[in-house]
């Protein structure tokens, strides 16, 4: 991009966003207190689901009406505007969060609209200088914490081995498929939980790391990935290694008490990790959690944002795991932002031969101008 985008900023709004399934807040109180170059304005009760009322911004922050804050400088945001919020946006403003670019490239294109210069946190380069900003990697770690947590409270029986006056009971058994930063998350927490873990990726890096949390990796004839070929996602894999994964896996997902799913591809629908069959070779009473319901999920048989109890075994799709441990989910993001807002408002205009902030730049002046984005776009 060779375009100069110049910003004033002075105004730095925090709304707080109507989606009935988002708790977090774009700027905590504490984090509130760094912009103290700006004029921070925030929306009557955005981080009170946070657990920070607004009676915690008030040496930080002033309480302004929804068009106010959604019609500031700079609009920090946990995901993409509605239709209704996108009507008070203002021409030349900053809008920076978790936009889902690559997911639902339509509605990036519909932001590009109102004219603001968006910056989305999924399409930061993944590089050590930007690892402060990683809201991605901030924000899977809180979804695999909460996703054990989610599942444990379904199973009817405890996860750690215990010895009692009634005998021994053995520990529960999970499965985490996809040992991404969520997998990982999620193997430390069924471990610290007591568990028996056991985990796959079609990665080459991340067995050791699997092993290191002390949990068994589940080899298969398949070729390992080469995560650095797709900044440290995976990717796609042929029909027939599609195949043999999921027939390798199946006596692994039949023995799991829980299963926990994370594996997703930017831009992509999410691949298929346990089919129908699989789903009915599993115990009574087991648990799957598919983290990657929000882009069609792993299983054959999640329903997005819904509980589903197939003959006993209940598969669960939430789309927003993060936001129910939205207190430390929004401490993390916070910094996260702070770090973003910084680059982007430390030089007039902004640097566009900065790595990072040429990489997750999605709209400016009306149009869509990330290349990965447009690509989407073509595809629709």
């Amino acid at each position: 991009m060779t375009f100069p985008i110049r910003l004033l900023v002075v105004r730095i709004g925090i709304p707080h966003q109507t989606d009935s399934l988002e708790r977090r807040v774009a700027i905590t109180p504490d984090l509130a207190k760094r912009f103290s170059d700006f004029e921070i304005i925030i929306e009557e009760d955005a981080g009170r689901a946070a657990g920070f009322p607004n009676e915690t911004y008030t040496d930080v922050a002033r309480i302004a009406s929804s068009e106010d804050v959604w019609s500031a400088d700079l609009v920090a945001v946990a995901r993409p505007p509605t239709a209704q919020e996108r009507v008070y946006l203002r021409s030349g403003a900053l809008l920076i969060g978790l936009l889902a670019p690559l997911d639902d490239p339509q509605k990036i294109s519909e932001i590009a609209t109102t004219g603001v210069t968006s910056l989305a946190f999924e399409t930061l380069p993944r590089i050590s200088r930007a690892q402060s900003m990683d809201a991605l990697s901030s924000q899977a770690t809180a979804s695999g914490y909460q996703a054990v947590l989610l599942a444990s409270d379904e199973l009817q029986r405890f996860l750690p081995m215990l010895t009692t006056a009634s005998g021994t009971i053995k520990p529960a058994k999970v499965l985490v498929l996809g040992a991404g930063v969520a997998g990982l998350q999620a193997i430390a927490t069924a471990r610290r939980l007591g568990a028996v873990v056991s985990a796959f990726d079609v990665r080459a890096a991340v067995a050791e790391q699997v092993l290191s949390l002390g949990a068994t990796f589940i080899n298969m004839d398949v070729p390992a990935q080469d995560e650095t070929a797709a900044g440290g996602y995976a990717q796609e894999v042929s029909g027939n290694e599609q195949e043999q994964i999921l027939a390798t896996l199946g006596p692994h997902v039949a023995d799991a008490d829980i299963v926990i799913t994370t594996a997703q591809i930017p831009g992509r629908p999410a691949p298929l990790l346990i089919n129908a069959d699989m789903v009915a070779s599993m115990q009574a009473g087991s648990v799957i959690v598919d983290m990657a319901a929000s882009t069609g999920g792993n299983c054959e048989l999640t329903v997005r944002d819904k509980r589903v109890e197939v003959n006993n075994i209940i598969i669960l799709g939430p789309s927003n795991l993060a936001s129910q441990v939205a207190g430390d989910a929004s401490r993390m993001f916070a910094r996260n932002m702070w770090e973003l807002v910084r680059l982007a408002t430390e030089s007039t205009p902004i640097d566009l031969e900065d790595e990072v902030l040429a990489g997750c730049i999605v709209t400016h002046a009306g149009a869509v101008v990330h290349p990965r984005v447009l690509a989407a776009l073509e595809q629709l």
